[in-house]
């Protein structure tokens, strides 16, 4: 691979990962407007928006398989098909005024989001081994940057009163440029590996054969842990704040947009970490410093300290989930494995976060956040998983 080829597929690989992050903060940013178009209640509106949480989990359940059939330049263009057809689908929903219009647009958002994501790991973490240094964390690094994006895009048409027709056509022309470039410079480098490589049986005996490694499993519980982290904040962090720490709705509101600026700035800046100190102990600094802001914002009473303690929460769990699949593909059999880590982590992010409402009903939202504490301390002594197959061989040679 030339060096013009690196760059070009390094950029395929950053732009497609910024697609389903800059789609998903443009839609979440008018779920208000949905609301108020549809005429929906807190319990309709729930049932909508439970769409992507189905079709994000139908997308991860079918991705491993179709890549091992189709390979990734394909699952990529299914997954990109399916999340503009959302787009515009969701746009028609909302001029028709139809909540199951809307709820079909979102089943088809999550299952091309989820597609989309997990492809971009699998190549990802090829392609990184192919340069011979750390870029998972900057990929997604450029999901973070899209949700940005996506989210001050949103609430800047919200204020100018922008109708979402014209909002979604927007994101929908961006997105086009996007693939428009990105798209045949996809480098493909795991289909590459898999050709290569020898392994027997189906799709569903070799996701059996991996599950028997003892390292995959220890990072399992790593990428669950730190999913979770991210997860959580994702869904509870305004209520946590204005709910547990008695903030206003402005002041849970910035201290979530701390949380996210937080995630960004540790993506950005962790490849460059992790090639001088190497992806175990980055892993170790990273769950110690989620597990730090989640202790203090869970057992402090001071409100300013919680708040503060928020920015460690999103510096560490920002590099636990692209450190932890970047791990799951080293060694034979790569694309399978990677795919087991991506699907753990999908799983915590989305299925997690909604169970920990029913321990927060009962004992409050800060000691709701407990289990995602105790995952990320058990982390923080799995992180040793995480070395390399070459490196582990040298120490046991």
């Amino acid at each position: 691979m030339t060096p013009q080829q690196q760059s070009r597929g390094k950029w395929a690989i950053f732009g497609l990962m910024f697609i389903p992050g800059f789609t998903w903060a443009s839609w979440v940013s008018r779920t208000p407007f949905m609301r108020d178009t549809l005429h929906a209640s807190t319990e309709l509106m729930g049932m909508i928006l439970f769409g992507f949480s189905c079709g994000s989990m139908l997308g991860v359940l079918l991705a491993g398989k179709l890549i091992a059939q189709l390979g990734t330049r394909r699952v990529m263009r299914y997954g990109i098909a399916l999340l503009l057809s959302g787009l515009v689908l969701m746009a028609l929903g909302l001029a028709f005024a139809t909540a199951w219009g809307v709820f079909a647009s979102l089943l088809l958002l999550g299952c091309g989001t989820a597609l989309i994501d997990v492809v971009i790991n699998v190549e990802g973490a090829a392609f990184e081994r192919a340069l011979g240094r750390s870029i998972m964390t900057t990929i997604h690094g450029f999901f973070s940057l899209g949700t940005l994006a996506g989210a001050l895009a949103g609430l800047l048409m919200t204020a100018t009163m922008i109708s979402t027709s014209v909002h979604f056509a927007a994101v929908l022309l961006a997105n086009l440029l996007i693939v428009a470039v990105a798209l045949r410079h996809l480098p493909a480098t795991s289909d590459g590996e898999r050709s290569e490589q020898a392994h027997g049986g189906g799709f569903l005996s070799q996701v059996r054969h991996e599950l028997r490694d003892r390292q995959l499993l220890i990072l399992g519980v790593v990428i669950l842990a730190m999913a979770l982290a991210e997860g959580s904040a994702n869904d509870w962090l305004p209520l946590l704040m204005i709910d547990g720490h008695n903030l206003n709705h402005t002041q849970g509101t910035l201290v979530y947009a701390g949380f996210t600026a937080g995630m960004t700035l540790g993506r950005f800046l962790g490849g460059y970490v992790v090639d001088r100190i190497g992806r175990v102990w980055m892993l170790r600094v990273s769950a110690f410093s989620a597990a730090f802001g989640l202790l203090l914002v869970i057992f402090s009473d001071n409100p300013w300290l919680a708040a503060a303690a928020v920015l460690f929460w999103g510096v560490g769990a920002a590099l636990g989930f692209p450190l932890t699949v970047s791990a799951a593909g080293d060694g034979h059999n790569s694309a399978i494995r990677v795919t087991i880590a991506a699907t753990l982590g999908y799983l915590a992010f989305l299925v997690g976060p909604p169970g920990l409402g029913f321990i927060g009903e009962h004992a409050g939202l800060r000691m709701a956040m407990l289990p995602v504490l105790a995952l990320v301390v058990a982390a923080l002594f799995c992180a040793g998983a995480a070395e390399g197959r070459k490196a582990l061989a040298q120490q046991t040679g």
